[in-house]
């Protein structure tokens, strides 16, 4: 078959596909009514709202952190790493890392009173 037949009868599949799902005659760099029909939902990203629990964590660690003083603060994660259950994971996860040491002293500089 003559590839210019081939080409003209794939065209015509196409238009009666877009006329049998609604679409009318839509020229190229016009709106056509395809633009305005409901676009495909994105799924939502999980990056930002971990990112959100994340920070979240970190700035209560060193709120508690600057609050209670080092000594007790360490003291009472101790007490959290060697209980049962999940306490002991809270423990870990509540251990001071230099991000909540640096942290900590940020918020006490500038923010004094808190």
């Amino acid at each position: 078959m003559n590839p210019q037949l081939q080409d003209f009868y794939a065209r015509i599949a196409r238009v009666q596909t877009d006329h049998a799902r609604g679409y009318g005659f839509e020229a190229q760099g016009l709106l056509g009514r395809s633009h305005y029909g409901r676009k495909a939902r994105r799924r939502p990203s999980l990056l930002k709202p971990l990112l959100v629990v994340f920070l979240s964590v970190m700035t209560l660690k060193a709120a508690l952190y600057g609050e209670v003083g080092p000594e007790t603060y360490n003291a009472r994660v101790a007490e959290l790493t060697v209980s049962q259950g999940l306490d002991r994971v809270g423990g870990y996860l509540m251990i001071a890392d230099p991000a909540t040491i640096w942290l900590s002293e940020k918020m006490t500089q500038y923010l004094p009173n808190l």
